[in-house]
């Protein structure tokens, strides 16, 4: 108990001394989730308007992790908002569930080709950051298929 409450100090502490720090509309790294399908997601600016992203999702019916190169462009007139576009992979293993549900896929691995495009918004003053993109994924590996329902909403926590 002491640790958790130690834990809960120093990472409201930094966050604090962070938000301080780092008040503006743009950060370097953030992590949080996305909402459609559901995953973890951590975005990292390698320079002003190149990131990386990587997803991590997990269902009764397996997992599927996906690494996005994007670049981001300003729209003018909004601080803190960007849009962009990108490309990347995933990689997933889906169970015979998967397959039961889907009798025309087959279950087990699948490897395939993802593009992106959507908006990015920092909240000034805030260390939040909101975003909601349209992800297609093609899978070449395991089954191939088109699949347009990926993307969603993505609330981050900025650093």
């Amino acid at each position: 108990m002491k640790l958790l409450l130690l834990s809960t100090i120093v990472l409201f502490s930094f966050s604090r001394i962070h938000a301080q720090q780092n008040d503006g509309s743009d950060y370097k790294t953030a992590i949080g989730v996305k909402v459609y399908p559901g995953a973890v997601t951590v975005k990292h600016f390698l320079n002003t308007n190149t990131a990386v992203e990587g997803l991590g999702y997990l269902s009764a019916d397996g997992f599927r992790v996906t690494g996005l190169y994007e670049l981001h462009y300003d729209i003018s007139g909004v601080e803190g908002l960007k849009w962009y576009v990108g490309a990347g992979g995933h990689v997933g293993i889906w169970s015979d569930a998967w397959k039961n549900k889907y009798p025309t896929r087959e279950g087990g691995l699948a490897i395939g080709i993802d593009g992106v495009i959507g908006l990015d918004y920092k909240i000034t003053g805030v260390p939040l950051n909101l975003s909601f993109d349209w992800q297609p994924s093609f899978n070449i590996i395991g089954y191939n298929y088109f699949e347009g329902g990926w993307g969603g909403l993505g609330i981050r926590y900025t650093f």
